[in-house]
């Protein structure tokens, strides 16, 4: 993956200046962590996402942030990584050990969104299909139609018959993010759940790389 692939914001002034840190993060994340940002006015973060689509393909995942983690650690005082293990097996991890940079724990953003240990403590959930923020608002993008179910509905019993319900983790009160959640949960045929979570574990992670 190219760095012209990626897509950067930069939260700050130029990132070239020693004393900045870098997050590294998933696409799917960048409205959270710009919002954690901006509340607590650390000027000295810069964000750099990787596209969301990579989820997609998680076998791509580790490559990609240590291409850009390579790319970019000259420039900055810090480097921290906002991907959980994200399907990579642990790959991930041992890669961010190698380089030296620190990784949000976590098997994924569903259970640091909720909180590690909260989410840990219902195991019982693995009936359950999560939608972030984000996913409730790229349902379509990220989960419809890439499953076909736009062309060919009949797969919806195949793909989600072991599911029970869908779990909507809300990180904002939005009540039209809420509307689309439960349609969302109509259309796959599964019991609706709306669970509040915040940004869980995120905001301290966010918040010891800017101490």
């Amino acid at each position: 993956m190219a760095l012209s692939d990626v897509e950067l914001t930069e939260t700050g002034l130029d990132a070239s200046h020693k004393g900045r840190v870098l997050l590294l993060a998933c696409g799917a994340l960048a409205h959270e962590v710009l919002a954690v940002i901006r509340a607590n006015g650390w000027t000295h973060l810069d964000l750099q996402c990787l596209p969301a689509k990579l989820h997609l393909y998680p076998d791509k995942i580790t490559e990609a942030v240590k291409e850009t983690v390579a790319q970019r650690r000259d420039d900055y005082d810090a480097i921290h990584v906002l991907y959980a293990d994200c399907g990579t097996g642990g790959q991930l991890q041992v890669a961010c050990d190698a380089l030296g940079v620190q990784m949000i724990a976590g098997p994924h953003c569903y259970s640091f969104f909720e909180g590690n240990d909260a989410f840990a403590a219902h195991p019982d959930e693995f009936t359950a299909f999560y939608l972030t923020d984000f996913l409730v608002r790229q349902f379509d993008a990220f989960v419809w139609k890439p499953m076909g179910f736009d062309r060919h509905p009949e797969l919806i019993p195949m793909m989600f018959g072991n599911y029970e319900k869908l779990v909507y983790q809300a990180q904002t009160n939005d009540p039209a993010l809420d509307a689309k959640a439960q349609d969302c949960a109509a259309r796959l045929g599964l019991a609706f759940e709306r669970r509040f979570t915040g940004y869980g574990d995120l905001a301290p992670f966010i918040a010891q790389a800017a101490g």
